[in-house]
């Protein structure tokens, strides 16, 4: 872990790679070296817009752990919008010329997302629809169950040329033979799921270890950098370390950061090769267009 200081003007590229830093993640960007990482990936805040009320399970009553978390938590779609202006305008600093970004994100803010990202010139690649197995109910009956997130994957720009694309991997995990953009895999839930001291889950929106390796394994080769600006509990590094791809990660909240580093004591074994087809042989290329 390191610490981001108030003193501290700027970062070299060997002082941060494959750490974390403990601060906030606007302040951190403006300090790392401009055009540093080949790849991004973005969980922002959902802006769920839930109600401050408990929420309970229609028929048992039961109090439902959905996502209240200070850092969910904004005043107006205005003030939201402008969390995400500027820390899109923050990462796009730093990406190489061909680097990608990924920004996640469910029906609430995706649209949303994805309007400020073409505003400020990124170029869309591909939505990827994460279809989930196992998605929580929705306990009213009043809607559909929400059981996908949206993945938005795109470049700095129109003219980015030669972005990785690892198109037998893309085959792999799509549906059919054609690599579509939609992955089917559960949430992350059972041992994976970390969890705090009071033995509740320590982050609300924890992703699974196999969408991390799925992002990893389709956009970046060994030895690329990995940012992820608003770690959470870390699974962006965790999955890059096991993939021996570098990472850079933010976080502002000490309990999180704690968190990945318990996480790290132990660490993840992962194979680029699904278990499916271990006889296949993946090759990394590069896109021109």
């Amino acid at each position: 872990m390191l610490i981001d200081r108030p003193e501290k003007e700027s970062y070299t590229c060997r002082e941060v790679l494959n750490k974390v830093l403990l601060g906030d993640a606007l302040t951190v960007l403006r300090k790392l070296p401009e055009e540093s990482v080949d790849m991004v990936f973005m969980d922002p805040p959902y802006f769920l817009q839930l109600p401050p009320k408990e929420l309970r399970r229609w028929t048992v009553r039961t109090v439902v752990e959905g996502v209240n978390d200070d850092w969910d938590q904004f005043g107006s779609f205005e003030e939201y919008d402008e969390f995400i202006k500027n820390i899109l305008l923050a990462i796009r600093r730093v990406m190489k010329p061909n680097a990608t970004l990924w920004v996640i994100a469910t029906y609430h803010s995706i649209f949303r997302i994805g309007k400020i990202m073409q505003d400020l010139g990124y170029w869309i690649l591909n939505d990827v629809h994460w279809v989930k197995t196992n998605p929580m109910p929705n306990w009213l009956g009043v809607r559909f169950t929400n059981a996908t997130e949206t993945l938005i994957w795109a470049v700095k720009d129109k003219k980015a040329k030669k972005y990785t694309f690892n198109k037998e991997f893309a085959k792999e995990f799509g549906i059919g033979k054609i690599g579509a953009n939609v992955w089917v895999l559960p949430i992350c839930s059972g041992r994976e799921r970390l969890k705090g001291e009071d033995g509740k889950k320590l982050h609300s929106t924890q992703k699974p270890v196999e969408l991390l390796r799925r992002v990893i394994l389709t956009s970046t080769q060994e030895g690329d950098t990995i940012l992820d600006p608003v770690a959470g509990v870390g699974t962006t590094g965790y999955v890059a370390q096991a993939l021996n791809r570098n990472f850079i990660m933010i976080e502002i909240n000490p309990k999180y950061v704690k968190g990945i580093e318990k996480r790290f004591e132990e660490p993840l074994k992962l194979k680029a090769i699904s278990s499916k087809d271990k006889k296949k042989v993946a090759e990394y290329v590069t896109v021109e267009e």
